[in-house]
């Protein structure tokens, strides 16, 4: 038995866990993938949109700082994935909603679902704002538009609506997306190519870049007393510790760049040879693997454009150098590789809705479709009445993210692990890393919130 150290009664639950499950679920058997393939495939799980965020949380925060919250983000990440290891095998479950009824009944499991819910839905919203940014630019880059005239082709908004309809639905209402999986090779792919590309272009665009020297131009001429002669060495030079009212966005954005859990129990219910220990090396690979990509795209974007770095690393790149034909191609391949994800991700929330609100039922296609039209919508309205896309990362990584690394793990382990005392180490552990969590969520809610309420505030002005 790969459960060891689980009482019998759990064990049989456990390998029973399956039956529950539809055909079109669980067509792989269990316990078939190898550790490399494994890791691929949590890696592929933890990178995503996120890291287009991460050189504008660096420009907020320093170098220094922005490495000792990555550090601390993907530490207290990979104790989470422990906690969840060890509670899914005492608590005889490979899945996270059963492991949340398991332990506190349906508010468990609604609060799993939830948090899954929502961190999937930021994750699809994500995804289109990539779309909204940069379908525009390809459009007109392909079709050498120098200014906009108000055409429909050329609005964000009308081509996620568009995009939503002809391609993403479509996958999403099919029954069965298990074939898909070749996409998640492809994103993981293109973001590689992504980081390569951020690494070249620091060393191909000048500090300070045209446009900076223009603006400086012009502000000298109109008030040449007000401008330090050293203004222009004092731009291009990296900054270690950065405290202003953005900063705020930087723990956020780490949490949801690093939030995997939904997909650790299913990685480990199809790893070969499972045991706790062996699903605990394939997490510390994959998580120093993303590490270093995330450290280097950050640290790469940041040195390229400093304090000019917009929310959206892509984006930033296309201000300053408009139609290129490498970033061109790069814009390409992230588009294709997000938009072929949206499906993906729709289909765990879509399983979390049915099983919430018709669990048992048979499967039923009005159903699956109104859910699947309805999340499509309301992810649409998201992306186009929210201004920003660090609006979305800073808010989902507050509160989903929060919930799915810190709050529930600790939560469930420490109701489902009985054969360790409430005084023992590893559970005053538990209980801190709880506390930590509603201490990180509250604290970045309430601060994004008062920057949202600044922000009306001096637009009101």
């Amino acid at each position: 038995s790969h459960y060891a150290d689980i009482d019998p009664e759990n064990q049989n639950f456990l390998l029973d866990s399956n039956l529950g499950k539809k055909k079109y679920e669980t067509q792989y058997h269990p316990g078939t993938t190898s550790f490399g393939m494994s890791v691929f495939n949590l890696s592929n799980a933890i990178v995503g949109s996120g890291i287009l965020g991460l050189s504008y949380a660096m420009a907020n925060t320093g170098i220094a700082l922005f490495v000792i919250l990555l550090l601390f983000v993907s530490i207290v990440s990979l104790y989470s994935v422990h906690l969840l290891l060890k509670t899914a095998n005492e608590g005889g479950s490979l899945l996270y909603e059963q492991l949340g009824m398991k332990a506190f009944g349906m508010a468990g499991k609604l609060a799993a679902s939830g948090s899954i819910t929502m961190q999937n839905i930021g994750a699809m919203s994500s995804y289109l704002f990539i779309v909204k940014y940069e379908l525009p630019l390809v459009i007109k880059t392909f079709m050498n538009i120098e200014e906009t005239t108000g055409e429909w082709y050329l609005n964000g908004d009308y081509l996620v609506l568009l995009v939503s309809v002809i391609l993403i639905l479509p996958l999403s209402l099919l029954k069965n997306l298990g074939y898909l999986g070749y996409t998640s090779g492809f994103s993981l792919l293109c973001m590689v190519f992504f980081l390569i590309v951020v690494i070249w272009k620091m060393f191909q665009i000048p500090c300070p870049m045209d446009s900076d020297i223009v603006n400086m131009t012009i502000n000298v001429t109109l008030a040449p007393p007000l401008v330090d002669e050293n203004i222009t060495i004092d731009m291009c030079k990296p900054k270690y510790f950065i405290f202003n009212s953005q900063t705020v966005y930087a723990v956020p954005i780490l949490t949801f760049s690093f939030v995997c859990h939904p997909a650790i129990l299913p990685i480990y219910e199809e790893l070969k040879g499972r045991s706790r220990k062996r699903m605990m090396n394939v997490s510390y690979v994959s998580f120093f693997a993303m590490f270093l990509m995330y450290l280097l795209a950050a640290l790469f974007g940041y040195l390229t454009f400093y304090g000019n770095v917009e929310p959206e690393l892509l984006h930033t790149y296309s201000a300053y150098l408009g139609a290129d034909v490498l970033l061109l191609i790069v814009r390409l391949a992230v588009l294709m590789a997000v938009t072929l994800t949206v499906p993906v991700v729709i289909f765990p929330i879509r399983s979390s809705i049915t099983q919430l609100l018709w669990a048992g039922k048979e499967f039923r296609w009005w159903r699956h479709c109104s859910i699947t039209v309805a999340l499509l919508a309301f992810t649409n309205v998201l992306v186009i009445f929210v201004p920003t896309i660090r609006d979305i990362f800073g808010f989902i990584g507050a509160s989903a993210a929060a919930m799915l690394i810190f709050i529930l793990p600790s939560a469930f382990y420490i109701k489902l692990v009985k054969k360790e005392p409430m005084k023992s180490v590893q559970k005053i552990g538990a209980a801190f890393f709880f506390l930590s969590g509603i201490l990180v969520m509250t604290g970045c809610m309430t601060l994004i919130i008062l920057d949202w309420t600044q922000n009306v505030a001096s637009d009101g002005h």
